[in-house]
């Protein structure tokens, strides 16, 4: 029996917004919903880490250290963006009861943008178009994940909104698996040849980037059929875009009125989700870069860093309804500490243990597939966590919100990742940045009350 208890809510909480939910893990709705993180994949763990960025950040490009600092300032401004704009634009979408609508909207843009990757040639003036669609994919994406995220209370129950959370983390890190598996053998070491696997011109790569985009469109679509949508409020509706962003001002005051921790716990999430996010987005960048890792390794070390991260998705989300999410957070935080230290601290000498040669090839499998295992964790758990206390019927506002306190401190790791490289000259003590990021954030988690013992706040309508 879960030893998980939501305190009790205040009676003048709003009837929940219109559900799918079942309380089942593979009904209808979960499956179509889970469906968006599988083909999320194709961009996350095919264009945004493990394929894609490696190519942008190739001598191709001008050189790993400078292509690299590049797509970290890159990031850092899509971020600026998303912090400024997310929170709006998730409650414009609550209101006007077109949460499932901008889902849709979003997720077609960065399939578009993820496309037009086609035309980035292996040139050193591409360089600056390559990230830029890079970045301003990110940006669209972060907006389709906000309404993709409020949508976790319409397809679960409190009983199994962690196990939901994992599962959905878990089919994203599955799907990235098949995703990367089709990569491999079709384009990168196909096992027919064909005129799209050739690399002149880094033609199978730019190939890649239309798969990707295919993909992700094609798999965004089930969630469009199986979930209802929001009921419009038209008070808020009618507000203008700047008026939101009164209407969100007074919202965040009564929500730290009444719910302080619920703002403690984004502003603890901003910092660790912003690590959490660098490891699978320069992991691929250290694997080529600082391990010298060829393609094809990168893409087979992907695959088992997913299978990996699926694992550990599934047995925190399980964890999460049993002991609560602050719990699993923090444990994965730790292990993320430990192995990335690891890998900083061994480096890439080769080490002689009782006649065996521990080189460091071995270094990045075993410590790198280690900081994956407690990534996914980590994820579920804190959209879990913020979905207990979510107003009813604004969820899309407050995983705004998550967005934004997120991407107001995006700049960190990858500033510190790029700062790193320039202060010592290598990529590998860019690993430096994102443990940095990782203990801050652990550190302001730990004062955060777990929900079981916050109560969810009332907000005015307008």
């Amino acid at each position: 029996m879960s030893t998980y208890q939501q305190v009790p809510q205040p009676a003048d909480i709003p009837e929940p917004l219109p559900s799918a939910g079942t309380g089942r893990i593979f009904s209808r709705p979960v499956l179509a919903w889970a469906s968006w993180d599988w083909g999320s994949a194709a961009f996350n763990a095919v264009m945004t880490t493990f394929v894609f960025t490696v190519y942008l950040t190739s001598e191709a490009f001008g050189g790993e250290e400078r292509a690299s600092q590049v797509l970290g300032w890159g990031l850092a401004g899509a971020g600026l963006l998303i912090a400024l704009l997310a929170p709006v634009t998730g409650q414009r979408s609550d209101s006007g009861g077109r949460r499932k609508l901008w889902l849709g909207v979003n997720s077609l843009i960065v399939a578009v943008l993820t496309a037009l990757c086609f035309f980035v040639f292996p040139s050193p003036g591409m360089l600056i178009l390559g990230v830029a669609l890079i970045a301003a994919a990110n940006i669209f994406f972060e907006f389709a994940g906000v309404n993709y995220n409020a949508m976790l209370t319409q397809i679960s129950t409190p009983a199994t909104i962690g196990r939901v959370s994992g599962f959905g983390w878990a089919m994203g890190y599955v799907g990235g698996i098949v995703a990367l598996v089709v990569v491999l053998v079709v384009f990168i070491q196909p096992v027919v040849d064909w005129a799209g696997a050739s690399s002149e011109n880094g033609l199978n790569i730019r190939l890649v980037a239309v798969f990707s985009a295919l993909w992700f469109a094609a798999f965004a679509l089930p969630v469009m059929f199986a979930v209802p949508e929001v009921p419009r409020r038209a008070r808020a509706a009618q507000l203008g875009f700047l008026a939101s962003y009164g209407l969100l001002v007074r919202r965040v005051r009564t929500i730290y009125r009444e719910s302080p921790h619920t703002i403690y716990f984004l502003l603890a999430s901003a910092i660790f989700r912003d690590g959490l996010a660098a490891v699978f987005t320069f992991g691929g960048i250290l694997a080529a870069g600082a391990f010298g890792f060829s393609a094809s390794m990168v893409i087979v070390f992907a695959i088992a860093a997913n299978v990996i991260a699926a694992v550990g998705a599934v047995v925190g989300g399980f964890l999460d309804d049993r002991i609560g999410p602050k719990r699993v957070i923090i444990g994965a935080l730790v292990g993320l500490l430990v192995a990335g230290s690891a890998i900083l601290l061994l480096g890439t000498a080769t080490y002689s243990f009782f006649g065996m040669q521990w080189t460091s090839d071995t270094t990045f499998w075993v410590f790198g597939l280690l900081l994956t295992l407690f990534v996914g964790p980590a994820q579920a758990s804190s959209r879990a966590y913020l979905a207990r206390l979510a107003p009813v019927g604004d969820e899309g506002e407050l995983f705004g919100l998550y967005a934004t306190t997120g991407r107001a401190v995006s700049f960190l790791a990858p500033t510190l990742f790029a700062l790193c490289i320039g202060l010592f000259g290598s990529q590998l003590y860019g690993v430096i940045g994102i443990l940095v990021v990782l203990l801050a954030g652990l550190l302001v988690l730990l004062p955060v009350k777990p929900p079981a013992q916050v109560t969810r706040a009332v907000v005015p309508e307008a």
